[in-house]
């Protein structure tokens, strides 16, 4: 999961392979890592846009992206809606 967006932001930073350009900005809390956030639309955008229906990209993200535990730099996904 290497990236050149890791080398800007921090070196051990957990990345979506294809998706640095979801990436909306970092975030910590207590006790955990800084980890990355990605925009949630422009996830399920992407998918689509790679020949993914609505429904289809919403199933791929819920199972193969938030549903990923990849330790205290698991990436976070925000809904944008705003």
């Amino acid at each position: 999961m290497n990236s050149p967006i890791t080398a800007k932001l921090h070196p051990d930073l957990i990345v979506l392979d294809g998706f640095d350009d979801c990436i909306i900005g970092t975030a910590e809390r207590f006790g955990a890592d800084l980890f990355a956030v990605y925009d949630l639309n422009k996830i399920l955008a992407k998918l689509e846009s790679q020949g993914m229906t609505e429904d289809e990209a919403m199933d791929f993200f819920s199972h193969n992206m938030v549903g990923s535990y990849l330790g205290d730099r698991t990436p976070a996904f925000m809904n944008t809606f705003l």
